[in-house]
């Protein structure tokens, strides 16, 4: 049975902050007649210089934008370490283009869609798709899904007026990273993630904890909000660690957990994990022995089927979602990639195509920086909600101010680009292969 956590049960949501803050005259008269003789003519010299200026100036319209083709190009992650995101990612997004073309394209043209590869922090693929696209002119980046290839490319693609939307970057550093006004993401902040795992630990009697995590700006990020919030809600933090996710063994690491005796751990980390929690059985702390939680980087469907039959049963992980049910949504993906089997983050690439194409739309020009003034607008500014794109486009048509509910529900933004509130569901492990989510919390999105 699915629930939906109250945030009011736990007090750990309380202590994260989570507050769902003149001129003078000549000498003689003679003077006076001729020096206001000489400044009358100069004055009527002005005024038909002005006049002519006036009148060669090009009209204004003649100003105005004249680039009426959105491109965008895709970052997202077709291989590396978070490659099992790339599939629903790419997926959310292809499914939008279709329903934005089949509409009649924005500003009266078909969408131009380049897909490229993210990689990981481990190659130089993100930065070499980043200069493909620019040199094929994009107005319009989505990607990427890990927040350390993000902070690698970030400023290429800011600094050339292009606007870069995340589906799937979490990390705390890109809230207030100078991004240009050009930087948006349509996932909450790990700031929301770390108090929901702490709360539901609470909640479910876990009195200590170890938490360990990759090194990179969003395994630290993560971890720390985790540590935050479980101290300050009465929890005792055992053992907290960074590890290379590229080491060899993570023997020592874990050996450090065991002796730490926790009652759960959490694992933060991307397929790395995969090795970690074999390790973990090997010594005695796995699935099986105390709780273990996972997080949006791990939660896979496909990770840990090798593991013996019944290995994650009980294992719980959470995940930025959104309020509304993805079920027909993701089913309805099937038709797009028929191969899918995780659909994390596809509703938020579907969300990010849709508000790159509203907010140009809005605009009237499809530049980088009238789409970057159009988002917020588009987005949560008290406007008619609509949801789909023939009912957002015929209201701007009709000139109406449009809030856009998105597939994963309200989208909207904060000063810094974030959400200003976010979902997070909790699953839980029905099999090595399967989670159902259990549990839901939405909550505005507190500043780091």
């Amino acid at each position: 049975m699915k629930r939906t956590m109250a945030l009011k049960a736990v007090a750990v949501l309380g202590a994260a902050s989570l507050a769902l803050a003149a001129c003078g005259g000549g000498d003689d008269d003679a003077t006076s007649a001729e020096t206001t003789a000489e400044e009358t003519a100069a004055e009527e010299t002005v005024e038909e210089t002005v006049e002519e200026t006036v009148e060669e100036t090009p009209a204004e319209e003649d100003a105005t934008c004249e680039i009426d083709t959105l491109a965008v190009g895709t970052l997202l992650p077709a291989t590396g370490d978070l490659a099992f995101l790339g599939p629903p990612e790419f997926a959310g997004v292809e499914k939008a283009l279709l329903e934005i073309d089949a509409g009649g394209g924005v500003l009266g043209n078909p969408v131009t869609y380049i897909e490229g590869d993210s990689g990981d922090t481990t190659t130089d693929i993100a930065s070499q798709t980043v200069d493909s696209h620019l040199a094929q002119g994009v107005q319009a980046i989505i990607g990427a899904a890990s927040s350390g290839v993000s902070l690698t490319v970030i400023d290429k693609i800011t600094s050339n007026g292009v606007v870069q939307m995340s589906p799937a970057n979490t990390a705390p550093a890109l809230t207030t990273y100078p991004d240009n006004g050009l930087y948006f993401r349509v996932s909450p902040s790990d700031v929301l993630q770390g108090a929901v795992i702490a709360a539901d630990a609470v909640e479910n009697g876990v009195e200590s904890m170890a938490v360990i995590a990759r090194q990179d700006p969003y395994g630290e990020g993560l971890k720390d909000a985790v540590v935050k919030d479980f101290g300050a809600a009465g929890g005792t933090v055992t053992a907290e660690l960074l590890y290379d996710p590229a080491a060899p063994s993570f023997e020592a690491e874990v050996a450090e957990i065991v002796a730490s005796e926790p009652q759960a751990v959490t694992v933060i980390g991307f397929e790395e994990s995969v090795k970690l929690l074999q390790e973990m059985i090997r010594q005695g702390a796995g699935p099986q022995d105390i709780q273990i939680y996972l997080v949006d980087g791990n939660l896979s469907t496909t990770a840990f089927e090798d593991f013996p039959d019944g290995t994650m049963v009980g294992v719980r992980g959470t995940v930025p979602s959104g309020e509304a049910d993805l079920t027909e949504f993701n089913e309805s993906l099937l038709e797009v990639d028929p191969d899918l089997t995780d659909f994390l983050y596809a509703g938020q690439s579907y969300d990010s195509m849709m508000l790159i194409a509203l907010a140009a739309q809005a605009a009237g020009c499809a530049d980088g920086a009238s789409i970057a003034e159009f988002l917020p607008q588009v987005a949560g500014n008290g406007g008619e909600q609509c949801s789909t794109w023939d009912d957002c486009v015929a209201l701007l048509d009709a000139g109406t101010d449009i809030d856009f509910q998105g597939v994963t529900g309200p989208v909207d933004f904060n000063e810094y680009g974030d959400l200003a509130q976010g979902t997070i569901s909790i699953n839980e492990y029905t099999s090595n292969t399967e989670f159902d989510e259990i549990g839901k919390v939405t909550a505005d999105v507190p500043l780091p």
